[in-house]
């Protein structure tokens, strides 16, 4: 049986809408997935016409109750958008609001075993700020609706997995954050979630924070006091892994198969080396939660909202990951 694939459409004032219907037109994403969109019926009918795509909405209740055959795209219309007050293209409360609830309600079929994995699409901070919902991103919100303290982040493009230790956090406060401790939970918890995505017995690399990996301290000490010390002791309790090893370099490797997977040290140093080398189908993947999560990796694109011209690739890839992952992570889970 193809993998359910649960899907909110994201903000209503963004590209969500549109890269959603664009990406369940594709004849490859009918082929490998059944696909359950939770959003608004008349928005995504609106995506549609403008999108110049050949679908047709079904309303249904359940996934079990889905019509997945080419054309269909089956919907849990939350009918909670106000087409008269909606702007395309705008920050709104409303959009925010409903963002929210489509993520809920997607995140709750997955709970519950009707759906296999959750997929995401582009939501708003501003716009979550706006109506109050106590969260900054999707990672934040589905962490919460699941129970779980630390959500785990994963990038992947092509065959180049990257995993980040700290993400939104200044440069100074990341620099901080990596200390011993951290990092050798940190390496358990990567380990974990590949065994769990089906890679068993993983190669990792951990990239050097400082230039040269800190030139044996003559640019900084932090890979001497804290990520050999927690390199060696992830290697002595069995874990396969080299490092720190220079950044400049390290992603190359992995994404040449060196490695299974790079352990990024903060926020640009992982992104940077992921969307350069596909900026589009660097898909965003959220691990040590009961259900797994694909995800786009870029916003709203409020300036070109509307317009039927937003690429759909990354909500292609993101669907195409949740497939390929779908299998192992519900025999682990």
């Amino acid at each position: 049986m193809k993998p359910i694939i649960a899907i909110p459409m994201g903000d209503a004032a963004g590209i969500g809408p549109e890269i959603t219907v664009r990406a369940l037109a594709d004849k490859m994403i009918q082929e490998i997935a059944r696909c359950v969109v939770v959003g608004d019926k008349d928005v995504l009918e609106d995506a549609i016409r403008f999108s110049g795509v050949d679908l047709r909405i079904k309303c249904i209740e359940e996934p079990a109750n889905g019509d997945y055959t080419p054309g269909v795209l089956n919907l849990i219309d939350l009918d909670n958008i106000d087409m008269n007050a909606l702007k395309i293209g705008e920050i709104q409360a409303m959009t925010g609001q409903a963002a929210y609830e489509y993520i809920k309600k997607a995140t709750e079929l997955c709970l519950a075993h009707k759906a296999d994995v959750l997929s995401t699409t582009a939501i708003n901070k501003e716009s979550l700020k706006l109506a109050e919902v106590p969260y900054i991103g999707h990672t934040e919100i589905v962490g919460a609706l699941t129970g779980t303290k630390n959500p785990l982040t994963m990038f992947q493009v092509r065959n180049l997995r990257v995993f980040f230790l700290t993400r939104h956090v200044s440069l100074r406060k990341a620099c901080d954050l990596v200390t011993k401790d951290s990092l050798l939970t940190f390496i358990r918890d990567c380990v974990k979630a590949l065994e769990v995505l089906g890679v068993k017995n993983p190669k990792i690399a951990v990239a050097g924070l400082n230039p040269h990996s800190g030139e044996h301290g003559l640019f900084g000490t932090e890979e001497v006091d804290h990520v050999i010390p927690a390199v060696l002791e992830a290697k002595a309790r069995g874990i396969d892994i080299e490092g720190p090893i220079g950044a400049d370099s390290v992603f190359y490797q992995a994404l040449n198969g060196r490695y299974d997977a790079v352990l990024s040290l903060y926020h640009d140093q992982g992104h940077i080396a992921t969307k350069m080398v596909d900026f589009e189908r660097t898909i965003s993947i959220t691990n040590g939660m009961p259900i797994l999560r694909t995800s786009v990796d870029h916003g709203t694109a409020l300036d070109i909202a509307g317009k039927g011209i937003a690429s759909p690739v990354s909500m292609i890839e993101a669907i195409r990951l949740a497939v390929e992952y779908a299998p192992n992570f519900k025999r682990e889970s």
